[in-house]
């Protein structure tokens, strides 16, 4: 009787332990109970509508991986995915906290083989743009921003679901590099180290960008910041809407915690 009470108690110790240390292995977001943690554009509330996110230009010009980085960006929609990041006062003066589900659920954050699901529709003149999802990862090496360029997302005006899946193949990704004043904070590492551990969040962008200023030359075009430092011609960019009915991440294996939860 008593190996068998010990061994029940194993199994009980078992169980908390998986649900504490993010080993769930489908997260899906659905939007019915508002935006989940999800942010539009740069830092503003994602607007939800009947179950049904809505992202919509102009978006923000971002960059911070202008030339000699791989190139400019708008960001769509992201979400935090380490509990960590709203420990940190600077993040948070900037980020309004909201509900974050994935990280209050516990889901870890080893992205490797991950299958990445979302319902989309949406009417939008990309000019040259794909929609792509970006990995961002603080390694030990640096702070790597990935898109997965080999998969892009197609936009057309009735709801279709599209699958990617997070190989760690480094001929799927384009690593964004830095803008001129900060290789000390953005840089390019392993696709692979990066997927072991997706620390700070998961966006889907517009990219590359044709950035053209508004008005005349510029010198040295990259070294200001585009769209900041001087406006840029809008009718280069993306414009339009894109509606997300809901995003499902399958993780082929457990999935260890970053982190407290």
């Amino acid at each position: 009787m008593r190996i068998l009470m010990l061994a029940g108690a194993l199994i009980l110790l078992a169980a908390c332990g998986q649900s504490q240390g993010g080993d769930n292995r489908v997260y899906l977001e659905e939007f019915d109970q508002g935006n989940g943690g999800w942010y539009a554009d740069r830092i503003s509330p994602l607007p939800v509508w009947d179950g049904v996110a809505y992202c919509h230009g102009p978006w923000f010009l971002d960059p911070n991986h202008a030339p000699p980085g791989a190139g400019y960006l708008h960001l769509v929609m992201w979400l935090f995915t380490d509990s960590r990041m709203y420990q940190i006062p600077r993040v948070l003066e900037r980020v309004p906290y909201t509900n974050n589900s994935f990280v209050e659920q516990g889901y870890g954050t080893r992205f490797t083989n991950a299958r990445l699901t979302v319902r989309i529709r949406g009417e939008v003149d990309a000019r040259g743009a794909q929609l792509l999802l970006l990995a961002q990862a603080k390694t030990d090496k640096t702070t790597a921003n990935m898109v997965l360029s080999g998969q892009p997302f197609k936009v057309s005006r009735e709801w279709s679901e599209q699958t990617v899946t997070l190989v760690p193949d480094p001929e799927q990704w384009t690593c964004l590099g830095s803008r001129h004043d900060a290789t000390e904070q953005y840089g390019c590492d392993d696709i692979a180290r990066v997927l072991e551990d997706v620390n700070l969040d998961i966006i889907f962008v517009w990219f590359p960008l044709d950035v053209v200023p508004l008005c005349g030359d510029v010198a040295n075009l990259h070294i200001p910041r585009a769209g900041e430092d001087y406006p840029v011609d809008r009718d280069r960019l993306p414009e339009g809407l894109v509606m997300f009915d809901f995003v499902k991440i399958e993780f082929p294996e457990p999935s260890p915690s970053s982190g407290p939860r």
